[in-house]
């Protein structure tokens, strides 16, 4: 349905973890055209085996791996280079009205963030002013295997 296209111009930006509730729910496939980044994908399916837990990945242009973030999962990324370009698609329109955000650095989910030390976080005011997990009422439910 849409594709987003960003650069980050400075190490250590961070993005997310952000998401889409239904009806609007985006399913994205993420790939990176420049540079390196982290990118994560947190399980916030009420009643999933893996509720709260997380996956993460580099992603480069070198490396041409792309990771496929289903619906019902927060997703976030950290720019591990200068001008790194994050591109990817996404399975509905973005909506504002049903965007959401969980703190990128929650202890309670544990990401283990590759910020080299000494490297501040870049982040937007809604990323560092985003929810805690704990008070997350998730509007995705696991549906079981499938």
């Amino acid at each position: 349905m849409q594709d987003n296209h960003s650069v980050s111009e400075t190490v250590g930006t961070v993005r997310g973890l952000h998401f889409q509730a239904p009806p609007h729910a985006q399913a994205k496939l993420v790939r990176c055209g420049r540079g390196r980044l982290w990118d994560v994908a947190v399980d916030i399916r009420k009643g999933s085996p893996t509720y709260g837990q997380w996956f993460g990945t580099e992603l480069s242009f070198e490396n041409g791996k792309q990771l496929l973030i289903p619906a019902g999962f927060a997703h976030g990324f950290v720019t591990l280079e200068p001008g790194t370009e994050i591109v990817y698609k996404c399975s509905d329109y973005y909506a504002p009205e049903c965007e959401g955000a969980i703190r990128w650095d929650d202890p309670d989910l544990g990401i283990d963030w590759p910020l080299s030390a000494g490297i501040e976080p870049v982040l937007s005011g809604k990323d560092a002013e985003a929810p805690l997990f704990a008070g997350l009422k998730s509007p995705f439910t696991w549906e079981g295997a499938v």
